[in-house]
C-alpha cells in the first residue's frame, strides 16, 4: 500500500494485494470477528462496579481548529465520567493515512477502540469484520435515531443495517462572490441552479482589463472526484452497479454515463470560451482562486465556508450544488467520516465505554458545539437549535444552506452513494479521466470510458479477496 499526495490533497492509492492480504488475515464474516469474537453490543451493566476508569483510545483525523473542538468535547465527556471512562483522542493524520494506519493495526492485532473512517472506507470496514455494527447498539439500547439526519443515516446503512455512526459530515455547495454578482447586475440571492445557468451568469461575471487580459473569471472549481459522485446523485444516476453496491456487491463503476460526459464537455467549453479558469485537481488552488477574486463562482465542501468567510475581502454567498440539467431530480451525497467501534480484540467494557462516548457526541448539545465550531453538519438535527448553532447561524446565515440542501435531498440508492471496496481508487480514476479530457485532445466520452476501465482490475481483485 502506498499513500500519494495529489495536488495538495491526499489520495489513497491502495495496493490491492496489500488490501487483499489484510482481508484474508481478518476474514469477512459479519457474525464474528477475525478470531470469532462475538461482535454484538454489550449492555450498560458491564460498566457496573468498575475498579478503575475504562480507557478508550480514539483515532481521528481532526487537527487545527477542528481538532481543538473535538478535544474540548472529549474533555467535557471525561469530566462528566470521572473514574468510569477516560477517552484519549489520537490524531492519526488525514483520512487516507488513518485508514492505512487502521489496516496496519488489524494485521498487528492492535486496533484502537474507536476510529473515525471516511466515507470511502465504508465497504472495507464492513469486509474486515472488526467492528460492532452500529445497528447492534441501536437495537440493544432501543436507541432513538429519529433526531439524526436521514441523509446521513442513509449513506451508512447497508443491507438495512446501520453500520457506523455519522459524525463529521459535509456536503458540497456552490459559493458565489456576492459583490461581483451585484456589480454584474445579477441577483446574489438567486445563485444559478444548473450548468446552463452557471454559463449564463459566467458570461456576465467574466471581466477583462484594458489590456484584454481576464481579471475575473465567471467560474472556477477543482477537478475533484467527489463532485462526480455529487453530479451523478443529483441526476439520479448510480455511480456503480447493483444499486450503487447496496443491492449486491458492486462489480463496475458507471461514471462514463452520458450525464457525466455532458458535464465534462460543458466544463471544457467553459474553459475554451474563457469563462472558467483552469484549476486542475488541487482543491487548495480552487479555494485560492475564489478567495482572491479570480473566480466569481466555485464549488467546494461546506467545510470550506468558514475559511472563505475569513479569507475573502468580499461578501460570500452560498447556494445548492448545481444540477447538470434543469430537469434533474436533485439529491445530495454526503462526505466526511463516521465513527466505528472496534470489537475484535477489545473487552466488553471497552466496547460499551466507546458507545457511551459516541452517544455523547451525537447529543443535540454536543452537535451544536461541533457544528458551530467546525462548520460540519449537525448530525443531530436538533443541534441546530442549540445556542452555539443559533449564534453562528445569525452571524453567518450561509451555513443554513447546507442543512437545507440535505433536508431537501431524497434518500435513495443514488443519494446513498456507491458502496465499493476500492472507492478511493475509483475517485482518483474519475479525476484522471476528467482532467485528461480538459488538458488533452481526448474526447470526454473516450476519457471517461478509459477511466472506468482502468478501475476494473482493482474492483475484480478486491472482490476476489473477499470471496465475491
Amino acid at each position: 500500500m502506498r499513500i500519494t499526495k495529489t495536488s495538495g490533497r491526499t489520495a489513497l492509492v491502495a495496493g490491492v494485494s496489500a488490501l487483499a492480504l489484510t482481508l484474508s488475515a481478518c476474514g469477512s464474516d459479519d457474525a464474528g470477528g477475525a478470531g470469532g469474537q462475538d461482535l454484538s453490543a454489550p449492555g450498560p451493566e458491564v460498566l457496573d462496579d468498575l475498579d478503575s476508569a475504562v480507557e478508550v483510545e480514539f483515532w481521528h483525523s481532526m487537527d487545527s481548529t477542528n481538532g481543538q473542538v473535538l478535544d474540548s468535547l472529549i474533555d467535557e465527556f471525561n469530566a462528566g465520567n470521572p473514574d468510569r471512562i477516560k477517552v484519549t483522542g489520537s490524531f492519526q493524520g488525514d483520512y487516507d493515512t488513518t485508514l492505512a494506519q487502521h489496516r496496519a493495526a488489524i494485521q498487528q492485532g492492535d486496533t484502537a477502540n474507536l476510529i473515525m473512517i471516511y466515507d470511502l472506507g465504508t465497504q472495507f470496514m464492513i469486509d474486515s469484520a472488526q467492528t460492532v455494527p452500529a445497528q447492534s447498539f441501536v437495537d440493544r439500547d432501543d436507541y432513538d435515531l429519529d433526531p439524526l439526519e436521514d441523509a446521513l443515516l442513509n449513506y451508512f446503512t447497508v443491507d438495512s443495517e446501520l453500520r457506523s455512526f455519522p459524525f463529521n459530515n459535509s456536503t458540497p455547495l456552490m459559493y458565489i462572490n456576492r459583490d461581483a454578482f451585484e456589480e454584474a447586475g445579477l441577483d446574489p440571492d438567486q445563485p444559478p441552479k444548473d450548468l446552463a445557468e452557471i454559463r449564463e451568469h459566467a458570461e456576465a461575471l467574466t471581466v477583462r482589463g484594458a489590456d484584454g487580459q481576464i481579471e475575473q473569471y465567471g467560474f472556477g472549481a477543482p477537478v475533484y472526484g467527489w463532485f462526480v459522485e455529487q453530479f451523478m446523485a443529483r441526476a439520479a444516476v448510480p455511480y456503480c452497479d447493483n444499486g450503487n453496491g447496496r443491492e449486491g456487491r458492486a462489480g463496475e463503476v458507471l461514471f462514463d454515463d452520458r450525464k457525466i460526459v455532458d458535464m465534462v464537455e460543458w466544463w471544457q467549453g467553459m474553459i475554451d470560451d474563457e469563462l472558467a479558469v483552469q484549476i486542475g485537481r488541487s482543491t487548495d488552488d480552487g479555494q485560492a482562486a475564489f478567495t482572491s477574486g479570480r473566480a466569481a463562482m466555485t464549488l467546494q465542501s461546506t467545510g470550506s465556508l468558514g475559511g472563505f468567510l475569513e479569507q475573502s475581502d468580499f461578501e460570500v454567498g452560498a447556494g445548492y450544488f448545481p444540477l447538470i440539467a434543469a430537469g434533474d431530480p436533485g439529491g445530495s451525497i454526503i462526505g466526511g467520516a463516521s465513527l466505528w467501534i472496534n470489537g475484535e480484540g477489545h473487552s466488553e467494557q471497552e466496547v460499551r465505554a466507546s458507545w457511551e462516548f459516541v452517544q455523547f457526541l451525537l447529543t443535540a448539545e454536543s452537535q451544536s458545539k461541533w457544528h458551530a465550531g467546525t462548520g460540519y453538519l449537525s448530525v443531530n438535527t436538533e443541534g441546530y437549535d442549540g445556542d452555539e448553532a443559533r449564534e453562528r447561524a445569525e452571524q453567518y446565515p450561509q451555513f443554513s444552506v447546507a442543512a437545507a440542501q440535505l433536508a431537501d435531498s431524497e434518500t435513495n440508492v443514488n443519494t446513498a452513494g456507491c458502496m465499493m471496496g476500492v472507492m478511493a481508487e475509483a475517485r482518483v480514476a474519475a479525476e484522471e479521466g476528467w482532467e485528461q479530457a480538459l488538458t488533452s485532445s481526448t474526447p470526454a466520452e473516450q476519457a471517461m470510458s478509459e477511466a472506468t476501465r482502468s478501475v476494473q482490475q482493482k474492483i475484480d481483485e478486491y472482490n476476489a479477496s473477499v470471496g465475491d
